[in-house]
């Protein structure tokens, strides 16, 4: 974190936790609805209000942990779209379209799994890889 600034730093923090909630709604919402988990995520609101708060201040957390989630939060977001479009491909095609099932499913999975890896490892103070 910037330590010159301690308190930034706390708000920061706050604010990555924040981005894990508003992710966390965008895949409650998608088990909750008639949605995929992961079209939920990468179309919902909360999500792509997160990544642009991530964009936003990823400036603020170079060189410290809170880097790393900011990565993580931002590559989840946007592999979460590549295999949405991978699994809208295949359902254009009647063959592709069990796989692409499986790709939607899969990919809910994924989503949900970095989201909550990440989230926990924020709570330990930690990068999520580590």
């Amino acid at each position: 974190m910037n330590t010159q600034n301690p308190e930034a730093g706390s708000s920061l923090l706050t604010l990555t936790h924040v981005i894990y909630a508003l992710h966390s709604l965008s895949v409650l919402i998608g088990i909750t609805t008639v949605a995929t988990i992961v079209g939920a995520f990468v179309f919902g609101w909360p999500s792509i209000v997160a990544v642009i708060l991530n964009y936003a201040k990823r400036d603020e957390a170079r060189g410290s942990y809170l880097e790393s989630h900011f990565r993580w939060q931002i590559r989840t977001f946007w592999f979460g779209l590549l295999w949405c479009a991978v699994g809208a491909l295949l359902v254009l095609t009647v063959a592709g379209i069990p796989l692409a099932l499986v790709v939607f499913a899969g990919a809910g999975l994924w989503v949900i799994y970095r989201i909550a890896r990440g989230w926990l490892a924020l709570g330990e103070g930690k990068a999520p890889l580590s």
